[in-house]
């Protein structure tokens, strides 16, 4: 039996490396080699290699929402009550998530929570389908459609796979019990506001903006965010020239942390531009204003 998935394993491998060798033989442009080109093949195949056991022991979708929702539980205690403002903004952030996860892949439980803090510039998902937005992301949008590229993203880390593979990869390395899922709640919150690997980021911020414009939204919100990302990289991190917004220092260090864990934001602005001409989307650049719509009597906020 240990034979014959050794043997599927290193044909799969064979494959993926003949793939790749026909591939580059067909491209027009010729790569220079260089020993950053030899590094950067041989940490893709390690990281391809780590994460192909995944594929044979991946979780069952059952499996992977129990642990969503014990992670969320287990977080739920760390924020505070949300204001009435807050509560509208999140019933809005809900509103358009749930729009958005109806052309999923992956027929999951999707949720959305504002994390109420001006200090957060960051998103990320759990496994089986909670998704967290920081207030201080939601500060630097003006459309809807820039929210809606940010949920799709974090929607295709879960329908990808993504999450859960993570949280199997961290079991391993902290010996934790997959089959206990009280056991996971030893990895902490800040463990996934961190980035995942280049290529991952890619293929969230790609297929979601397929999802994201299925779903009725312009391919431009990415290329807006993307734009204000590039921007405040240039001002607060690399030439740290006079910003246009004033941020505090915890948020600049949320920033900061942001752009070291993600790929370039003008990497992720080409991406975006190469879909955008490659699906003929120039002419969909209508935005939806982003419009929070709550009511307040009494300092209690009423749906």
């Amino acid at each position: 039996m240990k034979r014959s998935v050794v043997f599927v394993i290193f044909f799969l491998i064979l494959s993926f490396a003949l793939a790749g060798l026909y591939w580059s033989q067909r491209r027009l442009k010729s790569t220079a080699v260089s020993p950053n080109a030899i590094l950067n093949m041989a940490a893709d195949a390690q990281r391809d290699l780590s994460r192909l056991p995944m594929h044979f022991t991946r979780l069952s979708d059952e499996q992977e929402i129990a642990i969503g929702r014990e992670l969320a539980s287990r977080y739920a205690t760390q924020t505070h009550p949300l204001t009435p403002e807050e509560q509208g903004l999140e019933k809005y952030v809900r509103r358009v998530g749930g729009t958005i996860s109806l052309h999923a892949h992956r027929r999951l439980p999707y949720s959305f929570t504002v994390l109420p803090d001006h200090n957060m510039l960051n998103a990320f998902s759990l496994p089986g389908g909670p998704v967290y937005i920081g207030e201080g992301m939601l500060d630097l949008m003006t459309t809807e459609d820039e929210l809606a590229s940010v949920l799709a993203h974090e929607i295709e880390h879960i329908d990808h796979h993504h999450c859960v593979e993570r949280v199997q990869v961290e079991a391993q390395l902290k010996k934790l019990d997959l089959g206990v899922v009280g056991a996971l709640v030893q990895i902490p919150l800040d463990f996934w506001g961190a980035g995942y690997h280049k290529d991952e980021e890619f293929e969230a911020d790609r297929e979601g903006m397929y999802l994201a414009v299925q779903s009725g939204y312009s391919p431009y919100g990415s290329v807006d965010l993307f734009e204000r990302f590039a921007k405040l990289c240039d001002e607060y991190v690399i030439h740290a020239q006079s910003p246009d917004e004033e941020l505090s220092q915890l948020a600049i260090q949320s920033l900061t942390g942001y752009f070291r864990s993600h790929p370039l934001p003008s990497e992720r602005l080409a991406q975006a531009h190469r879909i955008i001409a490659q699906e003929h989307w120039e002419s969909r650049t209508e935005r939806k204003p982003f419009r929070v719509e709550y009511e307040v009597h009494n300092g209690e906020f009423v749906k």
